[in-house]
C-alpha cells in the first residue's frame, strides 16, 4: 500500500506551516509507505526540507519522484539524494504509430524513428526495474560485454521506457526476414554468446540462474512420480557452481546488428550461471514453447517455424563445433529436461494442473520429463 503526497508551487518559510499541517492530515494514523509527488513543485527552501526530513523520519520508506531539475539540485546540494530515494521528472514521449521490433515478459521495444529505440516497461511501477536493469546493462558494458547502453529515461503513458541510440540498426530476426543467410547469423550469434560465457562476475550482483532453475525443479517434484521428482531435483542441484555471465533471454529478437557492430538488448535477464541454463532458455523460445501452442515460436520471433527450428540446431552446432552430432544430440536431451521443467511449472502456475488450455502442455512436459530423467546422468557439460 502507497499513499502519494502531492507538493505543488513554492514551500518556504511563508507557507510551510499551512503545508505541513495540510501532509499531517493526509498521513494521520497511515502506517503505509509514502511517496511525494513533486510533479508541481517549483521551489523548496530549507524550511521545506525539514518537513521532508519529518516524514522521512516517521515513514523511513519515503521517496520522492518527479523532480524538476531546480527542485533535484536542491535535493543533490543538501545531500537528500543520499538519504532517501530521490528520481527526476522524466520526459514524456509518445509510441503511437511506432513500429514493433521485440517483446519480452518485461517489456516491448519501439522503433522510434531511424536513430532511436525505446524499450516501454509493461509494468507501469517500473522505474526501479529501468534503473536496476541499465546497471546491469553497465556492468556488462564494463566486463566487455557489447550491449546498449540507454541514454535516457522516459514517461510513456503510464509506465516508463528506456530509450537507445541504434541509428539503423536491426534485430537479427529482422535481419533473417530481409533475407540474411541463417548461418552466418548463427555463427555471430554464437560469438558473442561464447564471448559472454567466457565472462566472469566476481562480487555476487548478479542473481544465480541456478537457484532460480533449482526452485523449477522443487515445484515440479509434487507433480510427478516419486523417483522421477526426486532425480529431477538432484540433476537441478549437481549442476555446476558458475560466475559466468548468461544473458538469461538470448535470441534473436534481443540481439541488434548496429553498422559493423553486435549489439545485446534487453538485459534485466543477466544472470551468472552454467552456460546450459542459457542454452535452455534459448531453446525454449525457438522450439519449447511449441508444446503450449504450435505457432507460438513463429509468432513471437517473426520467422517461419522451420528457420526458428533451424536457428536453434545451428547454434548448438556451431557452439559445440569440437563434438560430434552424437554428443550434440544428448546435450540437447539435457537442454530439454531442463526447458520442459520450466514449461511444466510455468504452466501450472499459470493455470492450474486441470485447466484444459493447459492440460496438453502439461502433459506434454510431465511425459517427457518422465520419459528422460531417470535416463540423464546429469545437466551439464
Amino acid at each position: 500500500m502507497e499513499k502519494i503526497i502531492l507538493l505543488s508551487g513554492r514551500i518556504d518559510s511563508s507557507n510551510v506551516d499551512k503545508e505541513e499541517e495540510k501532509i499531517n492530515k493526509e498521513l494521520e494514523e497511515y502506517t503505509g509507505d509514502v511517496t511525494i509527488d513533486a510533479d508541481k513543485l517549483e521551489y523548496i527552501s530549507s524550511a521545506g526540507l525539514r518537513v521532508i526530513l519529518k516524514i522521512k523520519k516517521k515513514w523511513p520508506n519515503t521517496k520522492i519522484i518527479n523532480c524538476n531539475n531546480d527542485v533535484y539540485e536542491i535535493f543533490e546540494m543538501t545531500g537528500f539524494n543520499q538519504m532517501m530515494n530521490i528520481t527526476r521528472k522524466y520526459k514524456t514521449i509518445s509510441i503511437e504509430g511506432c513500429s514493433v521490433v521485440a517483446e519480452g515478459a518485461y517489456g516491448i521495444i519501439y522503433r522510434l524513428d531511424s536513430e532511436t529505440i525505446v524499450k516501454v516497461y509493461k509494468n507501469s511501477n517500473s522505474l526501479d526495474d529501468i534503473i536496476r536493469e541499465n546497471e546491469k546493462a553497465k556492468k556488462a558494458f564494463i566486463l566487455g560485454i557489447p550491449t546498449a547502453i540507454s541514454y535516457n529515461i522516459v514517461k510513456v503513458g503510464d509506465s516508463y521506457g528506456s530509450v537507445f541510440e541504434m541509428i539503423d540498426a536491426k534485430t537479427f530476426a529482422e535481419l533473417l526476414r530481409d533475407g540474411e543467410d541463417i548461418k552466418k547469423l548463427a555463427k555471430e550469434s554464437v560469438n558473442i554468446l561464447k564471448q559472454i560465457h567466457n565472462t566472469e562476475n566476481l562480487d555476487n550482483s548478479l542473481p544465480n540462474k541456478k537457484k532460480e532453475a533449482i526452485n523449477w525443479a522443487k515445484f515440479c517434484k509434487d507433480y510427478l512420480p516419486n523417483e522421477v521428482g526426486d532425480k529431477l531435483v538432484s540433476l537441478f542441484e549437481e549442476i555446476p557452481d558458475c560466475n559466468t555471465i548468461i544473458h538469461g533471454d538470448f535470441h534473436i529478437k534481443n540481439i541488434m546488428h548496429l553498422k559493423n557492430e553486435i549489439l545485446l538488448i534487453d538485459m534485466e535477464t543477466l544472470a551468472i550461471g552454467h552456460p546450459i541454463l542459457e542454452l535452455a532458455c534459448s531453446y525454449t523460445v525457438y522450439e519449447g514453447f511449441e508444446c503450449v501452442d504450435i505457432n507460438n515460436p513463429e509468432e513471437f520471433l517473426g520467422i517461419p517455424r522451420s528457420q526458428c527450428r533451424e536457428f536453434i540446431d545451428l547454434t548448438l552446432k556451431y557452439y559445440f563445433d569440437d563434438y560430434n552430432d552424437k554428443k550434440i544430440e544428448e546435450i540437447l536431451n539435457k537442454i530439454k529436461i531442463i526447458c520442459y521443467t520450466r514449461l511444466l511449472r510455468r504452466q501450472i502456475k499459470h493455470y492450474g494442473i486441470n485447466d484444459k488450455n493447459a492440460i496438453h502442455s502439461i502433459e506434454f512436459c510431465k511425459k517427457y520429463l518422465i520419459d528422460n530423467v531417470l535416463k540423464c546422468d546429469n545437466l551439464y557439460f
